[in-house]
């Protein structure tokens, strides 16, 4: 309750400092273009998506300038905005769109690089890629590409996704980042975009049904040399280095890379109160278009790998402390490797190893292949846990068990195993409440989880500071409710707690 009350507290101070002083005046004149050149940014701290391409941008095109690395495109502006970056390079698209949302943003002209964009497939799909050319000529030929354009990038109102009938043959397995603003985003609680209506229409062209899969933008590449996904759609740059990789179609968009600066507001005339930088925060955050669903959703997704996986641990940790105390050497070296490769690795690389190149091409989905990575993982140190609890247990009452006519596996269950358990619960709790803060990584393989909504969320508001409060306060609060459960279980089943006080 303490910690929760701290917590909190310091929710709430963070609110006051962030959202007062908060303004959308400004007294710089946008009237005028600002002028990139090359020379003015040089030693420039330059924020870049990681996976991108805009890093061999800085070095061809602003030499001497310093990539700061992102994950996304909300958390670069954010580290604009709060000056931990001088600029920040990205498309003309969602620049236009970002600086739509906030007039202090202004995009430096000329481009930095002019490109083309087009969705990836794997090396050796020659067939699927000329059915995407030739659907991409078909769209650009009617009409349909430049109504897509204005409805996702040039209308004043971003409209919804016409009805596109459904194609019933093979499916399509399609990957994008859902964090691209115009092109691959959520709203409502749904993938939308540019990039999404791109492969709805196309699905139904080539008469097949479509699988969305919401992954890191940095995935997607490996995704498709793995071939966990067909095809991949986010806004990908023509380069020649990526053409050694994957095949690009024929560009569905031109366009360029530029600079982006922020111009702080001098008049704070029209700063938010206290109590409307929450109201704005909750609306803006969880209510507008029923965000707070998503964060549910996730939270369900974050507690259902949980649960199957430290299942799945304890099972494979009896089985890995039976190795470890086997009396044969063989079976004991096989259960001491297990242990110092899966505690040596870590979980994001056993993650990724898991899903990129054991399950590369099974159907399984990410969700379950979450579950066997942190499963895996967790045997680990639960095998541990168990070998630790029984060691502890006196010989002399086992002997005296046996003496009574107790069999082997009788001893263990009646005498061994109750002992055992009540000493290794308080650490058996603290490995389940670690499994559940360690799955916030499972956005890595295209799982939207509690974490990954919160990066979603941050994707469409660019507030940096509500969705990852709202996020460590989400988990905060289930680990308490878990560590609570625990220690009630562990009071009822233990006689020694049975009166005290949790």
């Amino acid at each position: 309750m303490k910690v929760l009350i701290l917590f909190l507290s310091l929710f709430i101070a963070m609110l006051f400092i962030t959202g007062c002083g908060t303004s959308n005046v400004t007294d710089t004149d946008f009237s005028q273009p600002l002028v990139f050149q090359a020379e003015d940014f040089i030693d420039a701290r330059i924020a870049v998506i990681t996976g991108s391409v805009f890093d061999q941008t800085l070095i061809k095109y602003i030499p001497g300038a310093i990539p700061i690395y992102f994950n996304a495109t909300a958390d670069s502006i954010e580290a604009l905005r709060s000056n931990r970056v001088d600029a920040a390079l990205n498309e003309d698209a969602v620049i236009r769109l970002l600086m739509a949302q906030n007039p202090n943003l202004k995009m430096l002209e000329p481009f930095v690089t002019y490109d083309n964009y087009a969705v990836i497939v794997a090396q050796g799909q020659n067939e699927l890629l000329n059915k995407l050319n030739e659907f991409i000529y078909l769209i650009k030929s009617d009409g349909t590409h430049d109504e897509m354009l204005y409805r996702w990038l040039d209308s004043p109102e971003q409209l919804p996704i016409p009805y596109i009938p459904e194609g019933n043959g093979e499916t399509l397995r399609v990957g994008t980042s859902g964090v691209v603003d115009g092109f691959s985003f959520y709203r409502d609680g749904e993938i939308t975009g540019f990039d999404i209506e791109f492969v709805k229409r196309f699905s139904s062209y080539a008469d097949m049904s479509l699988e969305i899969s919401v992954m890191d933008f940095g995935g997607l590449i490996p995704a498709i040399q793995s071939g966990r996904i067909d095809i991949a759609a986010s806004m990908f740059t023509i380069t020649e280095e990526r053409q050694q990789s994957v095949r690009f179609s024929d560009p569905y968009y031109v366009g360029g890379s530029a600079l982006v600066i922020y111009i702080p507001t001098t008049d704070t005339s029209t700063s938010l109160s206290f109590w409307q930088s929450i109201k704005t925060g909750f609306e803006r955050n969880l209510i507008h278009e029923n965000r707070w669903q998503m964060v549910l959703d996730g939270l369900l997704v974050s507690l259902t790998i949980t649960f199957f996986a430290f299942t799945l641990a304890t099972l494979l940790g009896f089985g890995i402390c039976g190795l470890k105390m086997s009396k044969n050497p063989i079976l004991r070296a096989i259960g001491s490797i297990y242990i110092t490769v899966l505690r040596g690795t870590p979980i994001v690389v056993l993650l990724m190893i898991t899903f990129y190149i054991i399950f590369a091409r099974s159907s399984i989905s990410g969700v379950w292949i979450a579950v066997i990575a942190f499963g895996a993982n967790g045997a680990a140190f639960i095998g541990e846990i168990i070998r630790s609890a029984i060691q502890t247990i006196d010989k002399g009452q086992i002997e005296a068990a046996r003496s009574m006519g107790f069999g082997t596996i009788g001893a263990f269950f009646t005498v061994t195993l109750p002992q055992a358990a009540r000493i290794a619960f308080p650490v058996y709790m603290s490995e389940f409440i670690s499994l559940f803060k360690m799955t916030s990584v499972v956005g890595y393989i295209a799982i939207v989880d509690l974490t990954r909504v919160g990066d979603i969320i941050r994707s469409r508001t660019y507030d940096a500071f509500f969705p990852l409060i709202t996020v460590a306060l989400i988990y905060l609060l289930t680990a308490s409710i878990l560590i609570y459960v625990f220690n009630l279980i562990n009071r009822k089943t233990n006689k020694r707690l049975r009166k005290q006080k949790i």
